[in-house]
């Protein structure tokens, strides 16, 4: 898989590709990611890439020009299967896209900032608009790590045990179960038997039990 994040702060994107999990997938080779300044694709001695909003308001928004500049190259390189626009108005994120997602091969992610891009960038280029929540953020780098992070996990190899994806919450529309490790009794607070028994068709319908109940207390609107 191959990650092109268009952006006016790559900075702030680095770290989070430069540790961990994220990290290790992308010395495996088993994703690329590739950070695109915004402003190498502006021609003013400026590097401007934000304008008023026509008809007055407060707030900046990005130009069209570069975005299309920026985008037009990247496509004479390669076909994408997405073209994502982080933005707080769109769908919001959850495990069943970032399975689909994690099955593409190319794939850009538009960081929105300021007030956002001109609607003419989301009319002629995305595919897929992205919100990680009903909040709004500084800009949404930080919703593009956020969402890189929960597509790259997924990807066949990255994890040690492929399987530990599979058994995360929301995967069956259920939150997963309480674990629990050494040791198996700390101050009193004991690990429930039946994981210490070894008898595991009996732990599978414990920790399924355990699953059902947790969703119910705390996101019934799963189970709907």
């Amino acid at each position: 898989m191959r990650i092109d994040i268009i952006t006016v702060l790559p900075e702030l994107l680095q770290s989070p590709f430069d540790a961990s999990i994220l990290k290790r997938a992308i010395e495996k080779g088993l994703v690329e990611v590739h950070f695109h300044n915004l402003r190498d694709y502006t021609t003013g001695n400026y590097k401007q890439v934000d304008d008023y909003q026509f008809g007055g308001g407060a707030g900046m928004v990005l130009m069209i020009e570069p975005i299309d500049k920026c985008i037009s190259q990247l496509k004479t390189e390669r076909e994408y299967d997405e073209i994502i626009y982080m933005t707080p108005d769109g769908d919001t994120l959850n495990q069943g896209m970032a399975n689909q997602l994690s099955l593409k091969r190319n794939i850009i992610v538009l960081c929105g900032h300021y007030k956002g891009v001109d609607q003419r960038v989301r009319d002629m280029f995305i595919t897929r608009e992205i919100s990680i929540g009903d909040y709004v953020l500084s800009g949404g780098e930080l919703g593009a790590a956020v969402l890189c992070d929960a597509i790259i996990r997924l990807i066949p190899g990255v994890l040690n045990d492929e399987t530990s994806a599979l058994t995360d919450t929301f995967q069956d529309n259920l939150l997963a179960p309480p674990v629990y490790t050494r040791p198996a009794d700390y101050k009193g607070e004991k690990v429930p038997s039946i994981l210490l028994s070894g008898n595991f068709p009996e732990i599978e319908k414990w920790r399924e039990e355990k699953a059902l109940a947790k969703t119910k207390t705390k996101r019934p609107d799963l189970l709907k």
